[in-house]
């Protein structure tokens, strides 16, 4: 009788590390890039699949002035995102349920964010109602008083000020790959799931952005 060979302990504890390495890779990037859950829900969150429906209705629009704005493909929920108003009172995304929104990401030292700024302001002058509201956060983290001044100094009439001085909005928006510079634009859904993501600036006072958001809002 031929004696089988004895296994070799450190080959298979080297296969087992790979193979936990592998496994961790794509729980890893299952978590950041929206890939599934950890319940095994490949199709992602049941209630933002309206947005990823509207997303590819919409994407047609996206030229011009918008034409860097990538639509959702698939559904993603999301963080809780906190920040707060002008008097240091805090406002979480949550709060606009129900209710359309440009998330703008921007700073004072960001020379695009400062361009886009008026642009964005009159797009909440005309279209921002019951339905849609621009939500600009401001993540200055030094002279909290100094975003305020510009704003007024532009003459910002329309835009209510917001901001997280601890920038750690723009954090989580990385952690989904939702967020590589500054300015960071997100469309989102009234439940609170990506519609479409813009890294850059736009000129959202366009005939493109306006007819844009229409038709995300419903009256295009």
């Amino acid at each position: 009788m031929t004696d089988q060979p004895s296994p070799n302990p450190v080959k298979n504890r080297s296969f087992k590390l790979l193979a936990a390495g592998i496994a961790g890779v794509a729980v890893i990037a299952a978590a950041v890039y929206g890939i599934g859950t950890l319940t095994g829900n490949a199709g992602g969150p049941p209630e933002c699949r309206p947005a990823v429906a509207l997303a590819k209705k919409i994407a047609p629009l996206a030229t011009g002035e918008v034409a860097a704005v990538n639509v959702a493909k698939s559904p993603l929920k999301l963080p809780a995102l906190t920040f707060q108003n002008r008097d240091g009172e805090p406002v979480k995304l949550a709060d606009f349920h129900g209710r359309t929104v440009l998330l703008n990401l921007w700073a004072t030292w960001c020379v695009p964010c400062r361009r886009e700024m008026p642009t964005l302001d009159k797009l909440e002058g005309e279209m921002g109602g019951p339905d849609f509201q621009v939500v600009a956060v401001n993540i200055d983290t030094r002279n909290l008083q100094h975003p305020k001044d510009f704003l007024k100094q532009i003459g910002v009439k329309h835009l209510t000020f917001y901001a997280d001085p601890s920038a750690e909005m723009f954090q989580q928006l990385k952690d989904i790959g939702r967020a590589f510079g500054m300015p960071t634009t997100m469309l989102v859904d009234p439940n609170g799931c990506e519609i479409g993501t813009i890294a850059g600036p736009a000129d959202w006072a366009s005939n493109d952005a306006i007819k844009l958001i229409k038709a995300v809002i419903g009256k295009g």
